[in-house]
């Protein structure tokens, strides 16, 4: 299987939160919308540092990461962020990898979404088709 992209919508939380609250005007919430990287091997979303600055997302962690190759660097962990994908929507912590060019969407937020690759169209599609199915056990 190639790789898969698609586009997807990052919203900062605690914007939304005070703009549905009257703090601060809608246009005023901080959102980005990119061509991710589907990663079904990431644990979560992964941005990098110019992403992190455009959403106004505070650090909550320092950690490390291991990359491909089992190597470890350094990496933070972000508040939480809102991520759309067309009419579904689902929160997760974003990882902070300075230097990654693509923004890359894990298995935390297509679970999140009820969504899974197709391997044979690469592309995103809905797990149950185009009803989401949350199911908890």
């Amino acid at each position: 299987m190639g790789e898969v992209h698609t586009e997807i919508t990052l919203v900062n939380i605690g914007d939304a939160v005070k703009a549905r609250d009257g703090f601060i005007p809608e246009s005023g919430v901080r959102r980005l919308t990119v061509n991710a990287l589907v990663d079904t091997g990431a644990w979560t979303l992964v941005i990098n540092e110019e992403t992190r600055q455009k959403l106004g997302l505070r650090v909550e962690e320092t950690t490390e990461t291991t990359v491909a190759g089992g190597i470890k660097i350094p990496s933070r962990i972000t508040e939480y962020v809102e991520v759309r994908w067309k009419d579904r929507k689902t929160v997760c912590e974003a990882v902070v990898l300075p230097d990654e060019e693509e923004i890359l969407l894990g298995a935390y937020p297509l679970e999140g979404m009820d969504l899974t690759v197709h391997p044979q169209r690469q592309e995103v599609t809905g797990a149950h088709g185009d009803k989401i199915r949350n199911v908890v056990k």
